[in-house]
């Protein structure tokens, strides 16, 4: 979908990554709706972005959902593009996730994104035109040790994403689901950041990460996942799961250590 003048709005604005495709959309000549559970830094945002709105919100169940949504619809008089990049992580031992976390990262990275979805898919219905983007993870792939609800909620994202495109085939509305790997953002944690070095794990710079996520957006990919052998992995994994049970078995020994705090 073309991004100039699109009506787009994006959750997870402020974050690491959010607010540097904040300003790449505006400046490719986006109308943007921002949402963010930080109103704060979420107003400093929309003012730097001339023309932008901003949203706040906690998106913390279905009615606070569709409050944003209705506010969004009527701050852009309709909508083009929901992008749902909002997400937070846990790096720990499964024994030791607390219940509140687990149920923190479902609400956020898959019921949100489910429910504004539901609350803007009758506007788009209605033009029948728009695209829905799920920014989810190599993860929501490849289930990784020590981030097991992280997993849980992007293999659930990615199944929603492609039952829903397939629901919606006969229609102009598309639905993309974007998989990075790992993004050196501030939602990994100190732990993540050493035990990724232990480990030799790959990691992306935001900035190039959002250009490739503008890139799928402009040429309506239905899924992309960014970086390589990643990406290969992805397909050996859904072929040959147990053989990849096996090469990472090393890495996850040495995650364990940092997941438990012992390093």
């Amino acid at each position: 979908m073309q991004i100039n003048n699109s009506r787009i709005v994006l959750t997870g604005a402020v974050g690491g990554m959010g607010s540097i495709l904040a300003r790449a959309l505006h400046a490719q000549g986006a109308r943007l709706a921002l949402v963010d559970a930080n109103a704060e830094a979420l107003e400093v945002l929309a003012k730097e972005l001339d023309g932008t709105f901003a949203a706040s919100g906690d998106l913390s169940s279905a009615a606070a959902c569709k409050q944003v949504a209705d506010q969004c619809l009527a701050l852009l008089d309709g909508v083009d593009m929901l992008i749902n990049l909002a997400g937070v992580n846990s790096f720990t031992a499964f024994e030791d996730e607390s219940p509140e976390k687990m149920e923190l990262m479902m609400h956020v990275n898959l019921l949100a994104p489910m429910w504004l979805t539901r609350a803007f898919l009758p506007a788009m219905q209605q033009q029948n035109s728009g695209q829905l983007v799920n920014v989810g993870s190599i993860f929501g792939s490849i289930g990784f040790a020590y981030f097991t609800t992280y997993s849980a909620s992007k293999f659930a994202l990615r199944g929603f994403s492609e039952a829903l495109r397939r629901e919606l085939a006969d229609t102009a509305i598309k639905v993309s689901y974007i998989a990075p790997r790992a993004v050196k953002t501030p939602m990994n944690s100190d732990a993540v950041m050493r035990m990724g070095e232990a480990t030799g794990m790959n990691m992306d710079e935001p900035e190039a990460v959002v250009a490739k996520i503008i890139e799928a957006i402009e040429s309506d990919k239905k899924d992309a996942y960014f970086g390589f052998p990643e990406s290969l992995f992805v397909r050996v994994n859904a072929l040959l799961p147990r053989v990849v049970d096996g090469a990472l078995a090393a890495q996850n020994r040495i995650a364990r250590a940092f997941a438990k705090g012992e390093k």
